[in-house]
Protein backbone atom coordinates (compact mmCIF):
# COMPACT_ATOMS: atom_id res chain seq x y z
CA UNK A 1 0.00 0.00 0.00
CA UNK A 2 1.48 3.13 -0.75
CA UNK A 3 2.04 5.88 2.11
CA UNK A 4 -0.24 8.60 1.57
CA UNK A 5 1.00 12.20 1.64
CA UNK A 6 0.04 15.18 3.32
CA UNK A 7 -1.31 17.75 1.67
CA UNK A 8 -0.30 20.69 3.45
CA UNK A 9 2.83 19.81 4.05
CA UNK A 10 5.53 20.67 1.03
CA UNK A 11 9.11 18.96 0.00
CA UNK A 12 10.92 20.19 2.84
CA UNK A 13 8.29 19.49 5.35
CA UNK A 14 7.20 22.93 6.07
CA UNK A 15 3.57 24.06 6.26
CA UNK A 16 2.03 25.00 3.02
CA UNK A 17 -1.07 26.22 1.08
CA UNK A 18 -2.34 23.40 -1.56
CA UNK A 19 -1.65 24.96 -5.02
CA UNK A 20 -5.08 24.79 -6.54
CA UNK A 21 -4.18 26.25 -9.83
CA UNK A 22 -4.16 23.87 -12.18
CA UNK A 23 -7.79 22.31 -11.32
CA UNK A 24 -10.45 22.57 -13.16
CA UNK A 25 -13.29 24.43 -11.47
CA UNK A 26 -16.21 21.66 -11.22
CA UNK A 27 -19.49 21.94 -9.36
CA UNK A 28 -18.48 20.79 -5.69
CA UNK A 29 -20.66 20.17 -2.74
CA UNK A 30 -20.30 18.28 1.13
CA UNK A 31 -22.52 17.68 3.82
CA UNK A 32 -21.12 17.69 7.41
CA UNK A 33 -23.36 16.72 10.54
CA UNK A 34 -23.15 17.78 14.15
CA UNK A 35 -24.98 16.40 17.13
CA UNK A 36 -26.16 18.21 20.39
CA UNK A 37 -27.20 16.33 23.08
CA UNK A 38 -28.94 17.80 26.30
CA UNK A 39 -29.34 16.22 29.82
CA UNK A 40 -33.21 14.82 29.61
CA UNK A 41 -35.25 17.51 31.62
CA UNK A 42 -33.53 20.02 29.40
CA UNK A 43 -34.49 18.66 26.43
CA UNK A 44 -37.97 18.38 27.61
CA UNK A 45 -37.91 21.93 28.41
CA UNK A 46 -36.63 22.90 24.92
CA UNK A 47 -39.33 20.72 23.16
CA UNK A 48 -42.43 22.36 25.24
CA UNK A 49 -40.87 25.95 24.68
CA UNK A 50 -40.39 25.21 20.97
CA UNK A 51 -36.58 25.53 20.94
CA UNK A 52 -36.74 29.49 22.71
CA UNK A 53 -34.84 30.53 25.52
CA UNK A 54 -34.81 34.12 26.66
CA UNK A 55 -31.80 34.35 24.63
CA UNK A 56 -34.32 33.95 21.91
CA UNK A 57 -34.72 31.48 19.14
CA UNK A 58 -32.22 28.91 18.85
CA UNK A 59 -32.55 27.43 15.82
CA UNK A 60 -32.51 30.70 13.60
CA UNK A 61 -29.60 32.00 16.14
CA UNK A 62 -27.91 28.59 14.80
CA UNK A 63 -28.85 28.52 11.39
CA UNK A 64 -27.31 32.77 11.20
CA UNK A 65 -24.11 31.64 12.67
CA UNK A 66 -23.69 28.55 11.09
CA UNK A 67 -24.07 30.36 7.61
CA UNK A 68 -21.83 33.30 8.33
CA UNK A 69 -19.21 31.05 9.41
CA UNK A 70 -19.38 28.75 6.34
CA UNK A 71 -18.38 31.92 4.89
CA UNK A 72 -15.18 32.75 6.81
CA UNK A 73 -13.81 29.34 7.32
CA UNK A 74 -10.64 30.36 5.41
CA UNK A 75 -10.12 33.24 8.26
CA UNK A 76 -10.32 30.41 10.78
CA UNK A 77 -8.66 27.32 9.40
CA UNK A 78 -4.97 28.47 7.62
CA UNK A 79 -4.78 26.42 4.67
CA UNK A 80 -8.19 26.50 3.48
CA UNK A 81 -9.10 28.74 0.57
CA UNK A 82 -11.20 32.04 0.39
CA UNK A 83 -14.06 30.18 -1.82
CA UNK A 84 -17.58 31.85 -3.33
CA UNK A 85 -20.34 29.97 -1.12
CA UNK A 86 -23.01 29.49 -3.70
CA UNK A 87 -25.37 27.75 -1.37
CA UNK A 88 -25.72 26.53 2.37
CA UNK A 89 -28.39 25.24 4.05
CA UNK A 90 -29.24 23.93 7.40
CA UNK A 91 -31.76 21.20 8.60
CA UNK A 92 -31.80 20.97 12.28
CA UNK A 93 -34.01 18.66 14.03
CA UNK A 94 -34.54 16.24 16.78
CA UNK A 95 -32.79 13.19 16.26
CA UNK A 96 -34.01 11.36 19.19
CA UNK A 97 -35.70 12.56 22.81
CA UNK A 98 -32.82 14.30 23.67
CA UNK A 99 -30.66 15.26 20.49
CA UNK A 100 -30.61 17.57 18.16
CA UNK A 101 -28.73 16.83 14.72
CA UNK A 102 -27.62 19.67 12.96
CA UNK A 103 -26.81 19.14 8.73
CA UNK A 104 -24.68 21.68 7.31
CA UNK A 105 -25.07 21.34 3.04
CA UNK A 106 -22.67 23.45 1.20
CA UNK A 107 -21.54 24.28 -2.55
CA UNK A 108 -19.74 26.15 -4.79
CA UNK A 109 -18.15 25.94 -8.20
CA UNK A 110 -14.16 26.33 -7.62
CA UNK A 111 -11.32 23.97 -7.61
CA UNK A 112 -11.23 22.97 -4.39
CA UNK A 113 -13.91 21.25 -2.41
CA UNK A 114 -16.26 22.73 0.56
CA UNK A 115 -15.82 19.93 3.17
CA UNK A 116 -13.88 21.95 5.50
CA UNK A 117 -17.14 24.54 5.17
CA UNK A 118 -19.58 22.37 5.94
CA UNK A 119 -18.38 21.06 8.86
CA UNK A 120 -17.22 24.66 9.91
CA UNK A 121 -21.01 25.65 9.48
CA UNK A 122 -22.55 22.27 11.94
CA UNK A 123 -19.81 23.06 14.30
CA UNK A 124 -20.34 26.56 14.69
CA UNK A 125 -24.02 25.99 14.72
CA UNK A 126 -23.81 23.33 17.74
CA UNK A 127 -21.89 25.80 19.38
CA UNK A 128 -24.23 28.66 18.85
CA UNK A 129 -27.14 25.93 20.24
CA UNK A 130 -25.05 25.57 23.22
CA UNK A 131 -24.26 29.30 24.13
CA UNK A 132 -28.08 29.86 23.66
CA UNK A 133 -28.62 27.05 26.03
CA UNK A 134 -25.68 27.25 28.25
CA UNK A 135 -28.05 29.22 31.21
CA UNK A 136 -30.17 25.82 31.98
CA UNK A 137 -27.23 23.56 31.68
CA UNK A 138 -23.41 23.04 31.38
CA UNK A 139 -24.15 19.65 30.71
CA UNK A 140 -24.82 19.60 26.96
CA UNK A 141 -22.87 17.58 24.66
CA UNK A 142 -21.32 18.73 21.58
CA UNK A 143 -20.47 16.00 18.75
CA UNK A 144 -19.44 14.04 17.04
CA UNK A 145 -19.08 15.69 13.86
CA UNK A 146 -18.47 14.47 10.54
CA UNK A 147 -17.80 14.87 6.97
CA UNK A 148 -21.30 13.26 5.83
CA UNK A 149 -20.37 12.79 2.07
CA UNK A 150 -18.77 15.31 -0.66
CA UNK A 151 -19.13 15.27 -4.12
CA UNK A 152 -17.58 16.93 -7.23
CA UNK A 153 -13.96 16.66 -7.11
CA UNK A 154 -11.17 14.09 -7.67
CA UNK A 155 -12.74 11.67 -5.03
CA UNK A 156 -17.03 11.48 -4.45
CA UNK A 157 -17.28 10.23 -0.80
CA UNK A 158 -20.10 9.10 0.99
CA UNK A 159 -20.05 8.38 4.94
CA UNK A 160 -22.67 6.10 6.72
Amino acid sequence: MPKKKLSHVDADGRPAMVDVSAKAVTAREANAECLVEFPKAIAAQLRKSGLSTAKGPVIDTAIIAGTMAVKRTHELIPFCHPLPIDGCRFEIAWAHKDALRIECTVRTCHRTGVEMEALTGATVAALTVYDMCKALSHRIVIGPARLLGKSGGKRTVIST
